[in-house]
């Protein structure tokens, strides 16, 4: 049932992806601005019970539902989780920025390139280079490989729909209220964004460890090992470092931003980053997707058969 979910999904995502700007992911933002508005008292208190609200009643009717269904028919069942899956995964969410950036680096149309990345990342890109926007989103595209797609995988594979739903809201909920900031303001998402780093702490080593067995295995374990603590941003330093190890190029590094030069710890070995280091990050990301499929067609067997 949950490999035979997965791949639905990913088909049909083939054919009709749900874009970020979605009405579903619209409406959620705006209840957690609500939420945000309502319950913030610039206390850290305060942001766990509004996390609580926009989170649990979420995961409850989730799961309400999938068992009411379940217990009617084993087809409502899967219908559900495949409707669950499909709003919370989103393999091809960032597929069209790698290719309209890789695109237009190898039409040398930086402006572009900058433009693109810029709308996919949501902050200006008019101060780097052809290198640099290859490097970061390489950065970008290895992260929302983890966050829209490997991470609700996991979750789903071990919880069920309901822990899809809880990664992806824990997600997004993060996200929105971390843009606040102003220290008085910013405690408020602390509660927030500690939950989505325990959440996301077994999925970023799991991924992690994907990405080394997709690619180079030896280069990944050892950026992983020496450099992902250097990172210090919760699960990206683990999935980066890996990354950039099973690629063989560098990313992280200095970037100049807003007049001001952004100082990040270097993560992997070998060449900087170019514009065919794109493709081979789209790779690397298939490999990886592919590998978790095959295990779970495996395991689908097995349990079938036993």
């Amino acid at each position: 049932m949950t490999f035979l979910a997965l791949a639905l999904v990913l088909l049909i995502e083939q054919v009709r992806p749900l874009r970020m700007g979605n009405p579903l992911y619209a409406a959620y933002e705006r209840w957690a601005d609500r939420l945000e508005n309502q319950f913030n008292g610039l206390q850290a208190s305060h942001g766990a019970i509004a996390w609580c609200v926009a989170v649990l009643p979420l995961a409850l009717l989730v799961l309400i539902v999938h068992a009411l269904l379940s217990s009617m028919s084993i087809l409502l069942g899967l219908a559900w989780a495949v409707a669950v899956l499909y709003v919370s995964l989103g393999f091809r969410r960032f597929s069209h920025g790698f290719t309209d950036i890789a695109q237009a680096l190898r039409e040398h149309d930086l402006a572009t390139a900058r433009d693109v990345l810029g709308r996919w990342r949501g902050a200006p890109a008019d101060e780097l280079n052809a290198a640099e926007v290859a490097r970061v989103s390489i950065e970008l595209g290895l992260m929302q490989a983890h966050r829209h797609v490997l991470a609700p995988m996991f979750w789903f594979v071990v919880l069920g729909p309901v822990g899809a739903v809880v990664y992806r809201a824990a997600d997004l909920i993060a996200a929105r209220w971390g843009r606040q900031m102003e220290p008085e303001k910013r405690v408020f998402a602390l509660f927030a964004e500690r939950a989505l780093f325990w959440i996301d702490w077994l999925p970023a080593r799991v991924t992690a460890a994907t990405f080394a067995i997709a690619g180079n295995f030896e280069d990944a374990a050892y950026c992983w090992r020496s450099q992902a603590a250097a990172w210090n941003r919760g699960a990206e330093g683990v999935v980066l470092a890996s990354g950039a190890g099973a690629l063989g190029v560098k990313l992280g590094g200095a970037l100049r931003e807003d007049g001001m030069l952004d100082q990040r710890p270097e993560l992997g070995i070998g060449e900087e980053a170019e514009v065919e280091d794109l493709r081979a990050a789209v790779g690397l990301i298939w490999r990886a997707l592919v590998l978790w499929l095959v295990l779970l067609f495996i395991v689908s067997i097995a349990k079938a058969v036993g």
